[in-house]
């Protein structure tokens, strides 16, 4: 399956320990590369995180969000470090003013450590929480299938439309080259020049083997096949296909320089669009 590196996955699940989100993103990369952002209680759960995700993803920038929310059965109670209360309250009566305020027993709450921290047993919650994570991993992955199908089709068409270029080429060539003498023949006789036959024919021959693209013409038939042989593989492959762009690319700037007619010229120049075409899509590809 073709996947693209470009995706966007997001669940989220309610149940009595609270509320929970998870938001993955992933653009493209030359490696894999993961970003996680999970609350500080949750944080014991990171190697089991990137253990999933690099089960399910080879290849791109993984951005991940995890959200929660403890439940309101658990936030209910407030957990007043009452000791610690008594002696801010005690501090504040036996301060010297002749006067005092009334103490406003939110400022007591506000003094640092006042209201204990209750810790989230992590333990509880991370079988569910580790199960919405594969459940959110699977919509990324599904999406990144989508629009790898998609991209596959569009360089198929690339592929195709490039082999006939190839067929169409390679049928031309005798003609073209009939039509190369026939210049070469009529611009000699405007210059009334006396030309050797044998010697004409020997220069023709060498002028065709300099010009001769049949071997460049059979490798790049040979490079559409294997990116054809390749997409069909279930494993990441876009590095492969980028390596066969810079390979085909090269075919068809030896094509260029060979180039003696009009009609070769104008291939080598669809063939380069038709690659730089699948260039740009390919560098999605995982």
């Amino acid at each position: 399956m073709t996947a693209s590196m470009t995706a966007f996955g997001r669940l989220e699940q309610t149940s009595d320990w609270g509320s929970a989100s998870w938001e993955i993103r992933s653009v493209n990369h030359r490696y894999l590369e993961m970003s996680l952002r999970l609350p500080e209680d949750l944080r014991v759960l990171e190697p089991a995180v990137r253990e999933r995700i690099s089960a399910r993803i080879k290849r791109g920038k993984v951005d991940c969000t995890l959200r929660f929310d403890q439940g309101e059965e658990v936030m209910a109670a407030l957990p007043i470090n009452q000791k610690l209360a008594q002696t801010v309250i005690n501090a504040a009566a036996a301060l010297p003013i002749t006067k005092p305020a009334p103490l406003n027993p939110l400022d007591v709450l506000r003094w640092p450590g006042v209201i204990e921290k209750q810790g989230l047993d992590g333990d509880s919650v991370s079988g569910s929480l580790l199960a919405l994570l594969d459940q959110t991993l699977a919509l990324l992955v599904e999406a990144r299938e989508r629009e790898g199908s998609k991209i596959k089709h569009m360089i198929m068409e690339r592929c195709d439309a490039a082999t006939a270029q190839v067929g169409r080429m390679r049928d031309r060539l005798p003609e073209i080259m009939a039509s190369v003498r026939e210049r070469y023949l009529s611009r000699a006789q405007e210059a009334q020049l006396e030309l050797d036959k044998e010697r004409l024919e020997q220069e023709m021959l060498l002028l065709a083997q300099k010009m001769d693209v049949a071997e460049e013409l059979d490798r790049m038939d040979a490079h559409i096949e294997e990116i054809r042989r390749v997409l069909e593989q279930h494993e990441p492959k876009g590095r492969r296909l980028d390596f066969l762009m810079q390979e085909m690319n090269r075919e068809a700037n030896t094509l260029g320089s060979k180039a003696i007619h009009i009609d070769t010229s104008n291939a080598s120049v669809e063939l380069k669009v038709l690659i730089e075409q699948m260039r740009e899509q390919i560098q999605n590809i995982e």
